[in-house]
């Protein structure tokens, strides 16, 4: 049992590392309603017109279509490549299977800029011999490198849970292997690759070190707008604005993921 000093220094401590990390993003949204046309702080007064600026502002518009498009194809990928790797990985044993699921997790745990140096070297070294510049599928491929590792993760814990003995009743009373995995996997794994691409799609909309190596020229996401809108005159409450919806916009996709596996791991 701990003391009560120690219980409140815990507290205390939970409290400044909160802090720490929203407090910040509750100054950017309050920040979006600022009047002023600088990052001035505290507000010199409250509006809503840079709302309504931003909406109409075709640059912000285009950014968050290309973000979109991204996300969805990053997701999409990773869905398919984390779920086969997980199966693989979980319900087979092969020489070198850590060795692969190290590699799988691996780009996750690398500094953006070391991934995003070296998917640059490859696109240029393999890709423009072949006539494919950098652009929306370099993008898109930079992305899934490390949405895989979030499906893959997701994906092998719940196989880890459910085990593999309802597939196995499955196949005894006759069901093929397809058949197995539409009636029996596929309905158990189901909210666990939503969670799994829900949070996939999260960190591609907001990805940007990544995506500064392998964008090229014309392509730009939301994050890649911002920084370099971000100290241009007259830009800052538009700034503020669009840095306040992707925080509303990246806490929808992670609250839903964190439900959809708490909800499952009752069910369990």
């Amino acid at each position: 049992m701990l003391s009560k000093s120690a219980r409140i220094w815990l507290r205390l401590a939970m409290v400044a590392g909160l802090g720490v990390i929203y407090v910040p993003l509750l100054v950017v949204l309050i920040g979006s309603f600022n009047s002023s046309t600088t990052f001035s702080w505290p507000p010199s007064g409250l509006t809503g017109h840079w709302w309504s600026v931003t909406l109409h502002n075709t640059g912000v518009r285009s950014a968050l279509w290309t973000s979109v498009k991204a996300g969805l194809a990053a997701t999409a990928v990773a869905l398919l490549l984390g779920t086969m790797l997980a199966f693989a990985v979980q319900r087979y044993r092969f020489f070198g299977r850590g060795t692969v699921s190290l590699l799988v997790v691996l780009p996750i745990a690398l500094p953006g800029i070391v991934t995003g140096i070296a998917l640059n070297n490859a696109f240029r070294t393999v890709l423009d011999p072949l006539g494919i510049k950098l652009g929306l599928f370099t993008v898109i491929v930079g992305h899934a490198t490390f949405c895989i590792v979030v499906v893959f993760n997701n994906t092998q814990a719940r196989l880890r849970r459910l085990g593999a003995s309802m597939e196995e009743a499955s196949a005894d009373l006759g069901a093929d292997t397809f058949q197995t995995f539409r009636y029996v996997t596929f309905p158990l794994m189901r909210s666990a690759l939503l969670a799994g691409g829900l949070l996939a799609f999260a960190l591609s909309f907001d990805e940007i070190i990544v995506t500064t190596f392998t964008a090229g020229a014309g392509v730009e996401t939301l994050p890649i707008w911002i920084f370099n809108n971000l100290f241009r005159p007259g830009q800052a409450p538009v700034v503020n604005v669009v840095a306040a919806a992707l925080i509303v916009l990246s806490i929808v996709p992670i609250y839903l993921a964190q439900r959809l596996s708490g909800d499952d791991a009752k069910l369990i």
